[in-house]
C-alpha cells in the first residue's frame, strides 16, 4: 500500500501543481472583464500576436541556458533535450506560481534524480543557477540602471528619485563578485564535500543569458504595447528592468501587481491607461500562463510514463 502511494506521489504533485497555477489564473483575472480582455486582444495585429508568442519561445529556450551553464560548471553530461524539458518546466512552474526556490527546486530534483544525476550535484545545480541568476540581473540592471536616466516611482518608497544609485549598488557587489571569482582558488568545503567557485568566464557567460532573456520578455510585452510611436524600445527595455527587478526582490509570484504598477507608472501619460493595461494582460497571457500550460501538460505526461515504466 505504502508502495503504491510512493509511486502515485509524482503524478499528485504534478496535479497539485496544477491545481495552483489554475487557482493563480483564476484570481488574476477574476478582477478584468473577460470580454474586455478580448475586446482589446481583438486590437492587437495578428503579425504582432504572433511575433509575442516567438518571442516568448525564444525566451524560455535562452532560460534553460542557465541549466546548460550549470552542467557546464559541474563537468557533468546529459542529454541536451532532457535538460531543456527540465529547465523549462522549472522556469515556467516558477515563473507564474512563484516560490521558485521550492518549485523549480521539486522538478529538477525530480527528472534529474531519474536521469541519474546526485542528489548533491543537483542541490550545486540548483544553488548555481539561483546564484548566476542574481549575477545577471544585478549586472544587466546595473548597467540599464547607469546608462538610462530613469526616475524611480514613489511606490517603491526609496530614498532617492533616479535608478542611478541603484545601478552603482548593483554593479559593486557584481564587480565584488568576480573578484573573489578570480582570487579564489580554493574550493568551499562543506561537510566532506568540495565545492568550486563559479569561474569568471561562466560568470559571464550567465549576465549575457540574463541579457538575452529579459531582452526578449521585454520584446513580448513592447509588441503587445501601443509604444512604437512614443518609446523607443531600448528606453523601454529600461523601464521593464526597472519593474522587473521591483518585482523580484517582492517575491511575489511573476513580480504580480508591482510589476504592473511600475510599467504604468514609468510610461507617458499620453499613453492610455486601458491600452496599458490591456497589453500587460495580453503579456501575462502570453508570456506566463501559455508556456506554464504547455508545461503541466509535459509535466503530467512524463509522470505518467515514468509511472507505466517502475
Amino acid at each position: 500500500m505504502v508502495r503504491r502511494l510512493l509511486k502515485g506521489l509524482p503524478i499528485a504533485l504534478a496535479l497539485l501543481f496544477l491545481i495552483v497555477s489554475i487557482n493563480i489564473i483564476i484570481n488574476e483575472f477574476k478582477e478584468y472583464n473577460i470580454s474586455d480582455i478580448l475586446d482589446y486582444l481583438s486590437t492587437i495585429s495578428y503579425g504582432r500576436k504572433i511575433g509575442a508568442i516567438t518571442l516568448t519561445s525564444l525566451g524560455y529556450v535562452t532560460m534553460t541556458g542557465y541549466d546548460f551553464l550549470g552542467f557546464r560548471y559541474l563537468s557533468q553530461y546529459l542529454k541536451p533535450s532532457q535538460i531543456m524539458l527540465t529547465a523549462f518546466i522549472s522556469y515556467a512552474l516558477g515563473n507564474t506560481i512563484g516560490f521558485t526556490a521550492f518549485s523549480g527546486t521539486a522538478i529538477r530534483y525530480r527528472f534529474y534524480r531519474l536521469w541519474g544525476i546526485s542528489s548533491f550535484q543537483i542541490a550545486q545545480l540548483i544553488i548555481f543557477t539561483h546564484l548566476t541568476f542574481w549575477v545577471g540581473l544585478l549586472g544587466v540592471s546595473g548597467v540599464v540602471f547607469l546608462v538610462e536616466p530613469l526616475s524611480l516611482p514613489s511606490i517603491l518608497k526609496l530614498p532617492f528619485k533616479s535608478a542611478h544609485p541603484i545601478g552603482l549598488v548593483f554593479l559593486s557587489l557584481v564587480s565584488l563578485y568576480f573578484i573573489i571569482s578570480v582570487f579564489r582558488k580554493n574550493p568551499l568545503k562543506i561537510g566532506s564535500k568540495l565545492i568550486d567557485f563559479p569561474s569568471p568566464k561562466i560568470s559571464l557567460a550567465s549576465i549575457c543569458i540574463a541579457a538575452m532573456d529579459w531582452g526578449l520578455a521585454s520584446g513580448v510585452l513592447y509588441l503587445l504595447l501601443p509604444l512604437s510611436k512614443t518609446v523607443s524600445f531600448p528606453g523601454f527595455f529600461g523601464i521593464y528592468i526597472l519593474g522587473l527587478t521591483a518585482g523580484l526582490i517582492s517575491n511575489v509570484p511573476g513580480g504580480l501587481g508591482i510589476f504592473e504598477t511600475v510599467i504604468l507608472l514609468s510610461l507617458p501619460a499620453t499613453i492610455s491607461e486601458g491600452d496599458i493595461l490591456g497589453g500587460l494582460i495580453a503579456y501575462r497571457a502570453i508570456y506566463y500562463f501559455l508556456p506554464l500550460m504547455l508545461a503541466m501538460g509535459l509535466l503530467i505526461i512524463k509522470e505518467i510514463q515514468n509511472h507505466r515504466r517502475v
